[in-house]
């Protein structure tokens, strides 16, 4: 009689344990902790949480731990008396960051991307191509670099130059969606939709759009049912399927351009001199040292970066070239800052997303400080059903912002919001906010204007004065230069801790669970 009720409390037992397992991978087992009703349940409703998806990088990037530092601390002499980046502490929140510049063989998928989706847009792809001809001097014979440093496969991995910030920001657009897109493809959610259109007698079809494909406004237009896998279904039904949203966590977040906080922050990496929240050592570049030259026994006197040392002296002597390096080098070239991000500091200086003042240091916010806010909203072509309205691409039309704030529902269906008399007129261009001079002065009695980006990180034609994080010049936005290239970055979502390592941490309790087997039963 004992032996049998031991046997029949194991198999209970073991019984319980299986469920429970199921009903975790399954996500039938969690409940809202405040209505108490059950996620992932078809037949209560079918609202889906997502526990298992982490957020990660996209292809390219690496993971920076954001915290404080003195913007603008890394500079010890100001040169060119140009006094445009005192000292002042900021925050930087975590965020990602292309491990390296964006290279020739990057920027050629790009253009080979355009040519085979739009092969009759002429324009489309002649506004990509790079400014090969920043390459030409009057004084200089670099003829080669206008023929070949684009497309030459000697040069595939060195960084792309030649290129606008408006033409970087186009491939940070078109890089978010090629990426998005690849995770659908790769997981079975999205076929061909080239293919598909062929076979409905279409004559073309516009590529995927990551805020597109959100807004559900890709109905019927490459998007497979029957290979949708089984945690993206809305419940235990086989043949219910839905298209990813936002709330599974499998898209990326749209990558973009650093901004001059960011990018200097990261450039520093002071993370690798840090020990329980102190700095204790401080940098001029980003590695530890005040010269340009390796202190470690393997590797001493080795010239850090690519850089101009002197004048005349782009790479060295023969036999032993100083920096090995005539004009840039490869995009993996010397190495990476304590963040794991190579050339910080030289062989190009690389765009960031700021407007240029000269006294940013005096308007900011000490959180992830920006200047260059425009702030937009999607245009809706039907504004009661909330549909978006595209361009010729299969992109979301962009408008200024009508409203600071959340606008009520009649004002969205009204699309002549703005010019209501009874609603204030909106300005959302924030880019000159808090500037003290007539904006019809800019680019007439200063050099400066609302175009004006910021670039940073000294070239393989700069001295070493350059490669310092905090200095800071600007060209105009549709300018480019054989000395400027870029990377991206990404927002990062979720927990901004990353390196936990050997952190005290408190210990939490576990959580008791709401409803228990005695719970007894609401009455109707």
């Amino acid at each position: 009689m004992k032996r049998n009720f031991t046997l029949t409390i194991l198999v209970f037992c073991l019984v319980v344990l299986l469920s429970s397992s199921c009903s975790k991978k399954n996500g039938m087992g969690d409940r809202s902790t405040k209505t108490g009703m059950k996620y992932n349940d078809p037949h209560n409703g079918g609202f889906q949480v997502n526990r298992k998806v982490k957020p990660g990088p996209g292809p390219g990037l690496v993971i920076i731990e954001g915290g404080t530092f003195v913007m603008g601390g890394s500079l010890d002499q100001d040169l060119g008396y140009e006094n445009d980046n005192k000292r002042r502490r900021v925050t930087v929140a975590s965020f990602y960051m292309d491990e390296t510049e964006v290279a020739n063989v990057d920027w050629l998928e790009y253009l080979y991307w355009l040519n085979q989706n739009f092969p009759n847009d002429r324009e489309l792809y002649y506004n990509a191509l790079p400014d090969t001809l920043v390459w030409r001097n009057p004084l200089s014979y670099n003829e080669p670099y206008v023929d070949n440093y684009l497309r030459h496969p000697a040069y595939q991995d060195y960084p792309v130059v030649g290129v606008s910030w408006e033409q970087a920001n186009d491939y940070c657009v078109w890089r978010t969606d090629r990426v998005n897109e690849e995770i659908l493809r790769s997981r079975g959610i999205l076929l061909d939709y080239k293919s598909k259109a062929e076979t409905a007698g279409e004559s073309t079809a516009q590529p995927f759009n990551t805020d597109i494909y959100l807004n559900g406004q890709y109905k019927g237009e490459g998007i497979d049912g029957k290979n949708m896998p089984k945690d993206l279904r809305p419940g235990a039904e086989k043949d219910a399927r839905r298209p990813v949203r936002l709330e599974d966590g499998f898209l990326k977040q749209p990558y973009r351009l650093p901004t001059e906080a960011e990018w200097e922050y990261a450039a520093l990496g002071l993370i690798g001199n840090t020990i329980y929240g102190n700095v204790e050592g401080y940098r001029i570049y980003p590695w530890d040292g005040l010269g340009v030259r390796s202190g470690k026994k393997k590797t001493q006197g080795l010239i850090m970066a690519n850089f101009k040392l002197g004048a005349g002296d782009n790479m060295g002597t023969a036999g032993y070239l100083n920096d090995a390096g005539d004009i840039t080098k490869p995009v993996v070239a010397y190495q990476p800052n304590d963040f794991g991000l190579y050339n910080m500091a030289g062989n190009v200086n690389e765009w960031v997303g700021d407007v240029y003042r000269k006294l940013t240091y005096e308007d900011f916010e000490d959180f992830n400080p920006f200047r260059g806010n425009v702030y937009v909203d999607k245009k809706l072509e039907d504004p009661e059903k909330g549909i978006y309205a595209k361009d010729k691409y299969g992109r979301p039309i962009k408008e200024m912002a009508k409203a600071p704030r959340k606008q009520t529902w009649e004002e969205l269906q009204n699309q002549a919001v703005a010019q209501d008399s009874e609603i204030v007129a909106y300005d959302a261009d924030m880019r000159g906010y808090n500037d003290e001079v007539n904006d019809s002065l800019y680019g007439k009695t200063t050099l400066v204007n609302n175009k004006s980006r910021v670039y940073k990180g000294g070239s393989w034609n700069d001295r070493a004065y350059w490669l310092n994080p905090a200095t800071r010049r600007f060209m105009q936005q549709d300018e480019s230069s054989a000395t400027v290239g870029f990377r991206c970055a990404m927002t990062l979502v979720g927990n901004p801790e990353i390196h936990t390592n050997g952190m005290p941490r408190f210990k939490s309790a576990k959580a008791k669970p709401i409803f228990r087997k005695n719970t007894p039963k609401a009455t109707p």
